[in-house]
């Protein structure tokens, strides 16, 4: 049988819908209950859903106050009497569920009345992140997203378009205050700073709008954010209006985003080029049929309507003549935001709601029918209502906070001709998906403020590009910083990054700082100037020794080249070019043969160079002892001794140098800490005990030969080879002493160069000072190379 269930669904409009926006009528508000109503009339006509079930409704209207919320929320559980009788609270309540309210700050008071007493209300316009609190909030449920959701998604949006300095206006109430506060640590979390934060109400005085502007003004961001109720935000566009503020980003929430009375008012066409989140539109069949017969004479005492008429058509009910209302104007003539259904966003989410409610009841009286208990005739309670809706429901999705799956449109205010502006869809938000996918923008069709398409920029500090990091100002927000350079060995090939990174050891960072590239190999190479150099000195030696070893050859019967064992002296002159040879492996890239090689040649032939000095030096000696009557030490040092000293000494070096190379031999190494930008590719000594015996044993011998030579160097023959020899390892002796500190304190590839230097010039010293002489005497004075002259004493 058919059953009136009156006052079940009661829509409660927010403070700012049926009532007047600074004395004008609300059309939007009264969409929303006439959206209520069909959707109330389209369910009652329905065979599928609720059949023999007529629901039954009651508007309350709470005339822009929180107590008349509540008042209405008392009257609708007590069965809408003025006065309260015994039987009052023991009843049912007289309502089952509650469509309503829009705002957020009434819906919270609606909630915390009426949850108590486990009535469902389902909002289709409140918001706030606050009421998905579900200990204070038991039986909320809303058919819009939660601003939880709106305000990550305005903080992604804001980042996605490289905005990092922003402004933000908020209404001074629980939407205003919660959504900001979420934007705000959202915004945190991307790296978007605030750098001012307004709150304004529609009752605030003309100063406190004002002082919002000026502080507007002032600030640098270019983007401003506002989250704000759509009363609040029409006073503050008036006083913009009045003082001409244009070119600024505005940033919307959706609760005036989609707004056709200011899309459509020519005076805020500086809000051209907004972008906000908005709900999904949708369409509504029937419904503009059903919104254009509405009519004063359906209800002749409703005040409401004549109130929608008159300020429809701009007449009266109470005056006669010209300005009177006839009654017969027609809406379907008119376009307005009553009669627009392109944009049903928000009156979707009221018929949500109430289908929302009609599929939850069916399923109760459905599950009562089936119940064994049903001769009991049991009636359903708000109660049941609640529970089955927490539960189950065939239209919409609840999850446990009772919040529905949010999505969103990204729309932007492009201008329409003489029509002002209308909402281009540009872009969706699907909290649903993942966090890289929710937000979606085609930014082609995206016309900025200004009606540009060019992007604008707010930051506080322009972006640091690649090769320098953020340093943030001191008592600034950390949008406000300045770019420093990375340091060297740094690089950052990202923009805004707030580190460098250093490069991996064998790596430099480029001249940009923004790649990291090998770093330069330096050796001794041939190529370069100063191996070249080096190179032609070390032929030069060579060359010049083989001129004296040919010229001694040619004139090896002379007396000069006889005197002091001329087997000695080609034999120093061929250790000669193996000196000047051996620099040539210093030069190159050090390998491990090349490492081996440089040292142990360096050491025997300067070992085998010094050796036939030293026995040079000792057979001068012995000469002299020779001439003395009755002298016959020379048979103890004769050519075989001579040689056998030779062999001995040298061989004392061979046995150094392969005891090195067996215990720890010299290898390739790649010096890292030496300089920081580049690799020295150097020869590592393995064994510095090694390095240095060779180095010591050769120094033991000069000083040896240097002062056997000292001592006879005026001995008494015109051509005493003591001299030259004792001229010659002072010459070698010094160049040794200063090779070891500069050895020592040289960088890279210069160690080895004073290495080759100390080679050259010691080489240079001992064929100059031994052998030039005897040259010189041998070309320029042949008259003194006889017999004679070499036997003479000196005077």
């Amino acid at each position: 049988s058919a059953t009136q269930w009156t006052g079940f669904v009661c829509s409660c409009l927010s403070n700012t819908e049926l009532m007047l926006y600074f004395h004008s009528f609300n059309l939007r508000g009264f969409k929303f209950a006439q959206t209520l109503i069909f959707a109330i009339e389209e369910i009652n006509n329905s065979t599928h859903l609720l059949p023999g079930v007529s629901l039954g409704y009651n508007i309350y209207d709470s005339c822009s106050s929180i107590a008349q919320t509540i008042l209405s929320s008392m009257s609708l559980m007590n069965g809408y009497k003025q006065t309260l009788s015994d039987t009052s609270c023991s009843r049912p309540p007289a309502v089952y569920a509650i469509v309503g309210e829009s705002n957020s700050s009434p819906t919270i008071a609606l909630a915390s009345v009426v949850g108590p007493f486990s009535i469902p209300v389902i909002s289709h316009f409140a918001t706030c992140a606050c009421l998905s609190n579900r200990k204070r909030y038991p039986s909320f449920f809303r058919t819009i997203p939660s601003d939880y959701y709106q305000s990550r998604a305005l903080a992604q949006l804001v980042k996605h378009f490289g905005w990092t300095w922003v402004g933000t206006v908020r209404s001074r109430g629980d939407y205003g205050n919660n959504g900001i506060a979420a934007f705000e640590e959202a915004a945190k979390q991307e790296g978007v700073c605030i750098e001012y934060s307004e709150a304004i109400l529609s009752t605030d005085p003309k100063e406190q709008f004002l002082k919002t502007l000026e502080v507007i003004k002032k600030g640098t961001a270019r983007v401003v954010v506002a989250f704000v109720a759509l009363g609040d935000f029409v006073p503050l566009l008036k006083v913009m209006v009045q003082h001409n503020i244009t070119g600024l980003q505005w940033v919307g929430s959706e609760s005036w985003i989609t707004s056709r009375t200011l899309a459509e008012t020519k005076e805020y066409s500086f809000l051209s080029g907004a972008l906000g989140f908005a709900i999904a539109n949708a369409k509504l069949m029937g419904l503009r049929e059903f919104l254009v017969n509405v009519h004063p004479d359906q209800e002749p005492n409703n005040e409401i309507l004549k109130e929608f008429w008159e300020t429809t058509f701009q007449c009266s009910f109470r005056t006669t003549g010209s300005g009177a209302c006839t009654g017969s104007e027609k809406l379907a003539e008119l376009q307005n935001e009553f009669t627009d259904v392109s944009e049903l966003r928000i009156a979707n989410k009221v018929y949500t709601a109430v289908y929302a409610v009609a599929h939850t009841l069916h399923n109760v009286l459905k599950d009562l029918k089936s119940s064994t208990n049903s001769s009991t005739k049991e009636q359903p309670t708000p109660q049941k209502v609640y529970k089955s809706k927490k539960h189950n429901s065939e239209e919409i999705f609840f999850d446990a906070s009772g919040d529905p799956v949010a999505r969103y449109d990204l729309v932007n205010w492009q201008p329409a001709g003489n029509v002002g502006l209308q909402f281009e869809h540009v872009g969706v938000y699907d909290s649903s998906l993942s966090s890289e996918q929710r937000l979606r923008v085609n930014q082609e069709r995206v016309l900025w403020a200004r009606n540009t398409g060019q992007l604008p920029v707010s930051v506080c500090s322009e972006s640091c590009p690649p090769g320098t990091r953020k340093a943030v100002l001191k008592g600034q927000p950390i949008c406000c910083y300045d770019c420093i350079p990375c340091a060297e060995g740094e690089i950052n090939n990202v923009t805004d990054s707030n580190d460098c990174f250093p490069c991996d050891l064998e790596y430099w960072s480029n001249e940009s700082k923004d790649k990291c590239v090998l770093k330069v190999v330096e050796f001794l190479s041939y190529t370069e100037i100063m191996g070249k150099v080096l190179c032609i000195f070390s032929f030069f030696g060579v060359l010049l020794t083989a001129i004296i070893y040919f010229l001694f050859y040619l004139h090896k019967e002379t007396p000069i080249v006889r005197a002091n064992n001329s087997e000695l002296s080609f034999l120093l002159l061929f250790s000669l070019s193996l000196c000047f040879l051996c620099s040539l492996t210093f030069i190159g890239r050090p390998t491990e043969w090349s490492c081996m090689l440089r040292h142990t040649a360096f050491g025997i032939t300067f070992v085998l160079c010094i050796s036939c000095v030293l026995g040079k030096t000792i057979v001068v000696l012995m000469a002299f002892r020779a001439t003395l009557p009755g002298s016959n030490v020379m048979k103890w040092f004769g050519p075989f001794q001579q040689r056998l000293s030779v062999v001995s000494l040298t061989l004392i070096q061979v046995i150094i140098c392969v005891l090195w190379l067996t215990i720890s031999p010299p290898f390739p190494y790649m010096n890292l800490s030496y300089y920081r930008e580049k690799i020295i590719l150097e020869c590592n000594l393995g064994s510095a005990v090694g390095f240095w015996a060779v180095l010591g044993y050769t120094g033991l011998l000069s000083i040896l030969c240097f002062v056997l030579a000292f001592f006879a160097r005026k001995l008494p023959d015109n051509f005493n080879e003591a001299k030259f020899i004792t001229f010659s390892m002072l010459i070698f002796c010094a160049v040794w002493l200063t090779f070891i500190p500069a050895y020592v304190s040289s960088p890279g590839k210069f160690t080895v160069a004073v290495q080759i230097f100390a080679i050259l010039a010691s080489s240079f010293g001992l064929l100059f000072c031994i052998f030039i002489p005897k040259c010189y005497i041998i070309l320029l004075k042949p008259d003194k190379n006889t017999k004679k002259q070499m036997i003479g004493k000196s005077s």
